[in-house]
């Protein structure tokens, strides 16, 4: 198929593209500027030389959007602001772009995340839970949403991501290096959920939403098994042989991190349901089975 991905640059981007490369897909990348250099095989185009000429993209089969600013920042007004305007504009574009193409695209994989659902440590969220706007994250997400909705003639997909784990980026590094110091331990209450998905598993769910013409809405980017900030630690713990034993106080984190630190202190317990009810299969189901496939993927490539 010919695949377009916006935001192909960033951590998920990258895998994702790897992973279409390796089925023999065709890919091309829109980013804001050209990158110097990448993968061969890769078209990369930027927003600009779309905007000017959207012939270059017909006959794209699929485009999934994951372009946004990062949420890992201290949230400033100025990057709340950068934060809810690069999903918006992206958003904008891609409907744009697809009211210019003479031959629709099938499917727009757009990217979402779970923080729609609001926070809870006693609640199951599955796609039929409804949005809970709660704080900002939450806010930023129902918004992101309702502005995908532009996005109209082509079926779509609102992809709720989760913690992506992985060993190239997103939060899995830094959730991991306390314990390669010696300092790990739960957060907070340490109650809290913790909703994940393997990188590997998150790049074939996306193949598997734009292959699948039954799949369409909201869908849930998770494994099926969550699991409590203890139990990831605990976890991590096992598997890279660290001890779990130094809690750091709500406090902390509030004061280190300021409104940022509703993600590590706050958290959904979210089920995939409907990817699972449509056949797709995760590689890695389990939190330990995941950490110990990064764990040997980091250490082959350091022989």
């Amino acid at each position: 198929m010919k695949i377009v991905i916006c935001g192909g640059t960033g951590f998920i981007g990258k895998a994702l593209t790897r992973h279409l490369l390796q089925q023999e897909h065709e890919v091309t990348v829109i980013s804001r500027k050209e990158p110097d250099k990448g993968p061969d095989g890769i078209t990369y185009l930027t927003w600009d030389q779309i905007d000017a000429s959207p012939v270059l993209l017909e006959g794209t089969e699929a485009i999934v959007n994951l372009a946004g600013a990062s949420l890992s920042q201290r949230w400033t007004p100025k990057a709340k602001q950068s934060i809810i305007e690069s999903r918006l504009k992206t958003v904008q574009a891609v409907a744009k772009l697809i009211q210019a193409l003479h031959e629709k695209p099938s499917v727009v994989v757009q990217a979402s995340a779970i923080a729609i659902y609001g926070t809870s440590l006693t609640d199951t969220f599955t796609e039929e839970s409804p949005a809970h706007v709660v704080d900002f994250p939450s806010s930023v997400v129902k918004e992101w949403e309702d502005s995908a909705e532009q996005i109209s003639g082509v079926r779509l997909v609102k992809l709720r991501t989760s913690v992506v784990l992985g060993n190239d980026g997103g939060a899995f590094p830094l959730m991991k290096l306390p314990y390669t110091l010696g300092f790990g331990g739960r957060i907070g209450s340490g109650k809290q959920w913790v909703s994940w998905i393997h990188l590997h598993d998150m790049v074939r769910l996306i193949e598997f939403c734009i292959s699948h013409p039954d799949v369409s809405g909201p869908v849930n980017a998770s494994a099926p098994e969550p699991v409590t900030n203890n139990q990831f630690g605990q976890t991590v713990g096992q598997v890279y042989h660290r001890p779990h034993w130094f809690p750091v106080p709500a406090f902390m984190m509030r004061t280190v991190l300021g409104e940022l630190s509703l993600i590590i202190l706050e958290g959904q317990r979210v089920i995939p349901d409907k990817i699972v009810q449509h056949g797709f299969r995760f590689e890695f189901p389990t939190l330990a089975a995941a950490l110990q496939n990064l764990k040997e993927v980091q250490a082959e490539r350091k022989v």
